[in-house]
This record gives C-alpha cells, structure tokens and sequence, in this order.
C-alpha cells in the first residue's frame, strides 16, 4: 500500500513554531470584526492556509514500518490541532487529487472510486477550498469526477480548462477567516502522457493574467493560484503575474507508488512558489499577517515574514538530519559498531539541530503586513482525526467486505508442468524445523493478522506483501489463501512442491536468498528507509542462516 523526515525533524519544527507563536503573543490579529491590527502587533495569524500537491490518491501509507510519511488522518490532526493558531484556516490542491493513477485497471476500479469518495468526504472535513486537477482525476471518468467534485463540497478550479464534465469555475473568491482570497487555478491534464477526451487547455500565463483583473475588481486582498502545470510554467506564470502572494504547484499527471521529496521553495520576484512531496506526505503551510492598511477592498502586500533563503538553509540541513538519523538508527542495530562512533554520530546530529533550530528564530518583519511559510511532515506522530479516522475505517470494512465477494472466485492458476507451485510452511516444517522456529518469533509469522485485525486481508493494495506466492502459479489470491498466509519461506526461497516431493533429488529453488527479495515489498512508499542487508540479518538465527554456537 502506498503511502505513503525522521520523527526529529518533526519535533524541531513543532518546537520552533510553538516557539514562534508564543513570542508573538497570544492577541488577536485586530478587533472582534476580524480587521487588521495596527502595525507593530503581531498576534496570532489572520488565515493559515495548507497546501498540498500530487496527493494522488494516497489515503495513508501501509504502516510496515512506524511513524511513515502520509496519512489523511494526521493531516487532519494537524489541522484539527492547530485551530488556535489561526483565526481561520483552509486547504488547498494542486495536481491529481483523488487517484493514484491515470487509468484504472477493471478490477481495481470499484475499491479506487471507494477510496477516492473518501479522500473528498475527509478533505471536505478539512475545508478544502478548491483544487486544480491533474490527469488522473479524470480516472473514473467525468461523472465519477462529478461526483467526487460535489462530494469535496470545493469547486474545481481552472481558469483555461474547456470541459464539459465537471465544468471548471475559472476562479473562485472565499472568505478564509477576515482575508478576502483569490484562488485561480490551472491545469493541463490534456498534456500529460494519457491523451483526455474531452478536455483541452489554453495558456496557463494568460488565463492567470485574466483571473488577476478579475479579482482584483471583487477587492480580494490575496491571491493564490492552484497550477497542476508543472514548476517550469508555474514560474512563467509568476514571472507576469507579479502581485500574486503563491503559486502551489502540482503535475499534469503521472502514475505509480514511487515518492517525490518535496522541493525547496523559492521567490520569482515577490510571488512564493510552493511544492508538496506528493502522496500527502507534506504540507506546505503559509500564515497570512496583515498588518495597518491591510483593509478589505485590495491586494495587500504581504512581505516574505520567513526568508525564503533562510529556508532553503534549513531544508538542506533537514536533508543532512535525515541522512544521519538514518545512519544512526541502522548502526544502533548492528552490533558490529562501536558505541563510540553512534554517540559521535549523535553529537553531530545534536549541532546540525541546533544550527537549524537558530534559522526558526528570525524576528518578522518590523512593520508592514506579510507572511510565514513552513513545510510540514505528515507522521502518525501527530495522532488520528478522530472523524477521518472513522470515513478510513469505514471504506476499509466496505471494500473488504465487496472484495471478499468480488474475488471469491479467483482461484490460483495451477503450475505448468513440470514447474513447482507453493506448499507452506507447514510441509515445509517437516524437515525443516530449526528454521520455522526461528521465522515463529519475526513478524513475518503475524503478517496476516495485521490486515485482518485492520479489515484489510482482502484489500488489493495490501494483500500481495502479506501473503506467499501472491498471483503465482500454484500460489494464492485475494480470498485464496489457505495455507499460505503470512510471509512464510516460499516467499523468499521460491515454490518448493517439487523439492518437498523428492527432497533428495530436487534442491530447494533458492537456497541463499539475496536482499533482492525483500525490496520486492520493502520499497518506498512501503517503507521510507530499509537497509535489506540489516534487515535480512534480523530475520536470521540458528539453523537458519547463521551457524549454531
């Protein structure tokens, strides 16, 4: 399952943000009507808005490993959390949205419109307040597009689309808290890979310029466009449309479980462009501070309040953490290496931590309105939404409850002649008794158990990683499990009929595994960091790949 840096890096942030909203004070942006506060009082920000690109269709990530990237019900705790810190917040999108794919392969297509309905009931929840889509909204075709549009209760925003299902709202104007907001957006769907029916774009650039004119006539006081075109026409975008306040950008399209990191933000002039690591597993966040003179009835200039270097700065130093957290966490297992070198190695992440702590603690701007801007990681660390939590579970026992009678038919194909099919670890225990022993204490034994006790065991993002010759000959299917379930020693040392059958004269297919065999499922965006040589040697014992003292 897709989905999809460290824990540390998170808390740093968490600290320098609470750091900063008590240094500026707990007041109110202005009066009780919501209207900018005179120049010098800084309080708690007018509007919070969070940004998101490429979610594609990530709901949360498998939960393999703990404290993974992504996550719809963090980033509603998140949201949920910091309600205080803001007088009001809103969400937006940029880029595919609601699948992970351009096309829908047919027996995926009922559990991928499932858990796209809860994708927009939840960003529904989360007041998203418009997206610009990328190819694969289209996926389910323009009435489940429709559908979905209506369900996020949040137009789809497209100022130089030509579609006739779901129409496109050029540019919308929403009240987020006391800030009168523009959002126009953008997109190309049908310049991605996949041709779209259907659906044809115009100058991005230009339809922006329009959007501009046109809102600056309905007094918005900011400006933000949605553009699903890339970051190369993001910037030609900003480079003539100069009084923009941010650009999030998303991709026209794309496909696959693979993980994007986040870029660096950067200025094209005054105008912020901002890009999310796709899959929900960050969110960019700008906080609006306006300032005396901020009043409703124009654009605002709002000042970049954080250093747009200074962020460049501390992501590199983020990347640097990660890097050796990663370091740090694979030595602590291995116990070939000398405690000396781990605590030298935690010295340094302790001064690199520092280092960037001090870049979270430039004062903002003296007078003038103008905005913050951080990138937030989504962990489990940040705890579950109860209501997402609850839309989650509930598409997780209706698709496994339409996938057990939908597959209930779909046998294993049998081996070709003379080929091997699977047998399980039962037979295989037989003769092979020191080894099971040692599999009974990895969590290779419970893999099952963990998408049954969640009501996943018949889920087709999961299944395949947690079951032995998945869709292989003589193997197992959704609902065909029988003996095979868990990861049992056929997963990694091939089919053994044949061997169990005349085990004195058929070897054992794979007798030494390599670690090729473990990234087959332990991949981004499984797993965020997994060293296969360490991680083999954990699953290792006595009569199973290691000598016996």
């Amino acid at each position: 399952m897709q989905r999809f840096l460290s824990f540390f890096a998170f808390a740093a942030l968490f600290v320098a943000l609470a750091a900063f909203c008590a240094c500026e004070g707990c007041k109110s942006p202005g009066g009780p009507d919501g209207s900018a506060p005179k120049s010098g009082s800084d309080g708690v920000p007018a509007a919070r808005l969070y940004m998101v690109s490429d979610l594609a269709g990530a709901l949360e990530p498998c939960g393999c490993v703990k404290d993974q990237l992504g996550g719809m019900d963090h980033f509603g705790a998140l949201v949920t959390s910091e309600k205080e810190k803001s007088k009001a917040s809103g969400v937006l999108s940029a880029g595919p949205l609601f699948f992970m794919d351009m096309e829908l392969a047919a027996d995926r297509r009922a559990q991928e419109i499932a858990k796209a309905d809860t994708i927009a009931a939840s960003m529904k929840s989360l007041g998203l307040l418009g997206f610009a889509p990328g190819r694969n909204d289209w996926a389910g075709g323009p009435d489940t597009l429709k559908k979905l549009t209506d369900e996020a209760a949040a137009p789809l925003v497209s100022a130089n689309l030509e579609a006739k299902l779901p129409a496109p709202v050029k540019w919308t104007k929403k009240k987020v808290g006391a800030i009168e907001l523009g959002i126009i957006g953008v997109a190309a769907p049908d310049k991605a890979k996949l041709p779209l029916e259907g659906v044809t774009s115009s100058p991005a650039a230009d339809a922006v310029k329009a959007g501009v004119a046109a809102l600056k006539k309905e007094g918005v006081q900011a400006i933000v466009v949605l553009a699903a075109v890339g970051r190369g026409e993001a910037k030609r975008i900003a480079d003539v449309n100069p009084e923009l306040l941010a650009i999030l950008v998303g991709s026209t399209g794309g496909g696959g479980e693979a993980n994007t990191t986040a870029p660096p933000a950067e200025s094209v002039g005054d105008v912020l462009i901002v890009e999310t690591g796709n899959h929900l597993q960050t969110v960019a966040v700008v906080d609006l501070h306006p300032r005396e003179g901020a009043s409703a009835g124009g654009l605002v200039k709002f000042a970049d309040g954080t250093g747009i270097e200074r962020i460049r700065k501390r992501e590199e130093l983020s990347r640097r953490i990660d890097e050796l957290r990663v370091r740090v966490a694979t030595w602590e297992t291995d116990k070939s290496v000398d405690k000396k070198d781990i605590d030298a190695r935690k010295a340094d992440l302790a001064t690199l931590e520092a280092e960037r702590d001090a870049l979270d603690k430039a004062p903002p701007p003296a007078t003038g309105s103008y905005y913050r801007y951080a990138m937030q990681e989504i962990r489990d660390k940040l705890g579950d939404d109860a209501a997402i939590k609850a839309q989650m579970s509930a598409y997780y026992k209706k698709v496994n409850e339409a996938n057990k009678i939908e597959f209930a038919d779909r046998k294993p194909k049998p081996p070709a002649k003379g080929e091997p099919g699977y047998v399980g670890i039962d037979m295989c225990a037989t003769c092979h008794e020191e080894p099971k022993k040692v599999w009974d204490k990895t969590s290779h034994a419970h893999a099952y158990a963990t998408l049954s006790n969640q009501f996943k065991e018949f889920n087709l993002d999961c299944v395949s990683c947690h079951v032995t010759g998945y869709d292989r000959p003589g193997g197992s299917t959704v609902t065909h499990v029988d003996d095979l379930k868990d990861v049992q020693c056929e997963v990694c040392h091939g089919p053994g009929s044949l061997h169990a059958a005349k085990p004195e004269k058929v070897k054992i297919p794979v007798a030494k595994p390599t670690t090729d065999v473990c990234l087959s499922c332990h991949h981004p965006p499984h797993v965020h960091t997994f060293d296969a040589k360490v991680k083999m040697a954990e699953i290792l014992g006595p009569g199973h790949g290691r000598p016996k003292k």
